[in-house]
C-alpha cells in the first residue's frame, strides 16, 4: 500500500535551500540511498563550544527519518529500508527529517557531544529532475543547507 510520505509543517513560502539535480532513477531508490547514510559520519573543522574564536575538530553523524503519517518521522536505516521502500511512489515527493550529532575529543581523549542541527528535506521528482528542498529547524547552524544537499548529491552517484 503506498502511503503519503509528505510533512503538512514543512516550510511553503521560505524555503532556505533549493537545488535541481539531473537523476536517473526513481524515488524507491533515493530512499533506499538515504537509509544506507543513517549512522554516516566526517569530519569537520567548527567553533569551539567553550572557548570563543578558537577552532576544533569535531565529529559530525547523520541520522535519517522519513515522514510516516504527514505529522511524525521514524528512523529510516538499512535494517528498515526494504519495507519503507515497497510503500513508495516511483515519482512524486518524499520528504526527510536529518538530524546532525556533534561531537569532539576532549584533552583526555573522551568524546563530548554538543548540540547538533536538525533540518526538513523534501525531495521532488519530476521526471528526470530531483529538486531537494532544504530548511534548518534546530540548532546553532554548524552546517549549511547546501552541505546537506552536496551529502545527498554524493551518496546517490556513489549509489550507497
Amino acid at each position: 500500500m503506498m502511503k503519503k510520505r509528505i510533512y503538512h509543517r514543512f516550510p511553503r513560502r521560505e524555503v532556505q535551500f533549493e537545488q535541481k539535480n539531473r537523476y536517473y532513477a526513481d524515488l524507491p531508490y533515493l530512499v533506499k540511498v538515504m537509509a544506507n547514510t543513517d549512522g554516516r559520519f566526517g569530519m569537520f573543522v567548527t567553533e569551539s563550544v567553550t572557548r570563543r574564536g578558537y577552532r576544533i575538530q569535531a565529529k559530525r553523524e547523520l541520522k535519517v527519518e522519513i515522514v510516516m503519517n504527514g505529522i511524525d518521522f521514524s528512523p529510516l536505516n538499512y535494517r528498515n529500508a526494504d519495507s519503507v521502500v515497497g510503500t513508495i511512489e516511483p515519482e512524486g515527493m518524499v520528504d526527510f527529517r536529518i538530524s546532525l550529532k556533534y561531537s569532539y575529543l576532549d584533552g583526555e581523549y573522551s568524546r563530548v557531544p554538543f548540540k547538533g542541527d536538525v533540518f526538513l528535506v523534501r525531495a521532488i521528482l519530476e521526471g528526470d529532475v530531483l529538486t531537494l528542498r532544504i530548511n534548518h529547524i534546530d540548532g546553532p547552524g554548524r552546517t549549511e543547507c547546501g552541505r546537506i544537499a552536496d551529502t545527498i548529491v554524493d551518496e546517490l552517484r556513489r549509489g550507497s
